[in-house]
């Protein structure tokens, strides 16, 4: 909604009903698909063998899902470069990750599609984590 600059604000409309209650919608969305993924993730990262907090903490589970994955955690600066680091980096610790856990390419795709799900079936599924034969 474009508004002329002149127009004082007391004659803009306030939001609809409507458009507060797809807010909320979406908000209350976003929450449950968020607290998912941090439950999987918590368990996931425990599974690895790290305290399983490293997972929520924001920035830092960066830095820890290449560790989970058997990489290097510098890999996560690779998330500096725009669009073609973060892209790599989503599919080399994805590729990484499942790698740990046994899985394959259907892993992978999940969890670079469907995050919070993938890294519940893997934090709470049957798969186990095995380190990197280099460890």
């Amino acid at each position: 909604m474009q508004t002329d600059p002149a127009t004082p604000m007391s004659e803009i409309a306030p939001p609809s009903e409507a458009m507060l209650a797809a807010a909320t919608s979406f908000a209350l969305i976003y929450l449950v698909i968020l607290v998912i993924f941090c439950i999987g993730c918590w368990k996931m990262v425990a599974k690895a063998g790290m305290p399983g907090i490293l997972g929520l903490i924001p920035i830092v589970n960066l830095f820890v899902l290449p560790v989970v994955g058997g990489k290097p955690w510098w890999w996560a600066f690779m998330l500096f470069i725009p669009i073609v680091g973060q892209v790599l980096y989503m599919v080399l610790v994805s590729l990484s990750v499942a790698e740990r856990f046994g899985r394959g390419i259907g892993t992978v795709l999940g969890l670079i599609f469907l995050t919070p799900i993938f890294v519940c079936i893997l934090g709470f599924g049957s798969a186990q984590w095995t380190p990197p034969s280099n460890a």
